[in-house]
């Protein structure tokens, strides 16, 4: 295992507000509780670019406030964590392109399927789809529990 500095140290999970990010951190939060390693909870969400290719922060202020409470929401719900080191991050842009780049050195990615009706419960997620084919580490897809 590489130094924490190297990311080794840490499992990478993407959390959206729903039922299935929720079931991705919980998985994630135990992983991390058993191998001994930090968990970084990552939430991405809309960022508005202008036509010079800036986010623009200031034209969507509740946007921003509205991520802090997903995160914050989802962090509360997670269950008791003693001996984990828990990171959050909040990011604006593209969820599977902030994951992957959040993969970079990590040990593990994990990210919720969000599959839809009863043939594309099959399927996993474009999210899912993106990170199993561009995170540079392991992903492991939680699909939701009925």
């Amino acid at each position: 295992m590489g130094t924490p500095s190297s990311g080794q140290g840490k499992i990478v999970v993407g959390v959206d507000g729903s039922v299935h990010g929720r079931e991705a951190l919980s998985w994630a939060l135990e992983e991390a509780r058993l191998r001994g390693l930090r968990l970084q909870v990552v939430y991405a969400f809309p960022a508005l670019v202008s036509y010079v290719g800036t986010i623009a922060h200031e034209y969507y202020p509740q946007v921003e406030k509205d991520a802090h409470e997903v995160l914050d929401r989802a962090l509360a719900e997670m269950p008791a964590h003693p001996g984990v080191e828990v990171e959050r991050t909040l990011v604006p842009g593209n969820p599977a392109e902030r994951l992957v780049e959040a993969s970079r050195g990590a040990t593990l990615l994990v990210v919720g399927s969000r599959g839809r009706g009863e043939f594309r419960e099959m399927l996993l997620g474009s999210v899912s789809i993106h990170c199993v084919q561009q995170a540079h580490c392991p992903v492991m897809v939680i699909r939701h529990a009925r």
